[in-house]
């Protein structure tokens, strides 16, 4: 599998699963605290050819998407969910971690989001809630699962619609997964 796009990971070790698993080019950002030099990098790979985010799925992962982001509009993104990233020891967590297999099915359903200018938010509050995405007992359970349905990663409740919104995920796909999380909750 070759892949166009520069694909921006956080570390070396990112660099050797990705490489393992596909033919493709990377940038490391070497942590969470991306230097200038390094965005600027970033959007030369956006103009010149494309760039996907694969960061991984913890905290320090979201900052990068988020500082990406911000200063290279138009990224497209690829996720995996902490259960794929968790090292076989338990001890780490991270993109180094996770199966060919599994590097390869993200990259496959990489997702590009529409400018926030056009975001105009789709999808109601109330199908959040009903859907015990948002305000429920085991919402973040469900949103952690809704994420690895809809290839969008994990979102806090805050940030679900919006997230729902820019990747373009329709009324009828949101409420067709929901209806599977409903199935595998029974």
């Amino acid at each position: 599998m070759r892949i166009k796009e520069v694909i921006v990971v956080e570390g070396k070790d990112d660099t050797t699963a990705i490489k393992r698993s596909v033919e493709a080019d990377t940038i490391e950002t070497n942590g969470s605290a991306i230097s200038k030099e390094t965005l600027v990098k970033i959007m030369h790979a956006q103009e010149k050819r494309g760039v996907i985010v694969f960061t991984d799925p913890d905290y320090p992962g979201r900052r990068i998407r988020a500082i990406i982001e911000e200063h290279v509009p138009g990224v497209k993104h690829a996720f995996l969910s902490k259960e794929k990233t968790i090292a076989k020891n338990g001890k780490g967590l991270g993109i180094e971690h996770a199966k060919k297999e599994d590097i390869q099915q993200a990259l496959a359903n990489v997702y590009t989001p529409r400018s926030e200018l056009d975001v105009v938010p789709e999808i109601p509050l109330e199908i959040l809630v009903e859907g015990q995405l948002i305000g429920h007992p085991n919402s973040k359970e469900r949103r952690t699962k809704l994420g690895e349905l809809l290839k969008i990663g994990y979102t806090n409740g805050k940030q679900l619609q919006k997230r729902l919104s820019i990747f373009q995920i329709s009324r009828q796909q949101l409420e067709e997964a929901i209806l599977q999380l409903n199935m595998e909750d029974k």
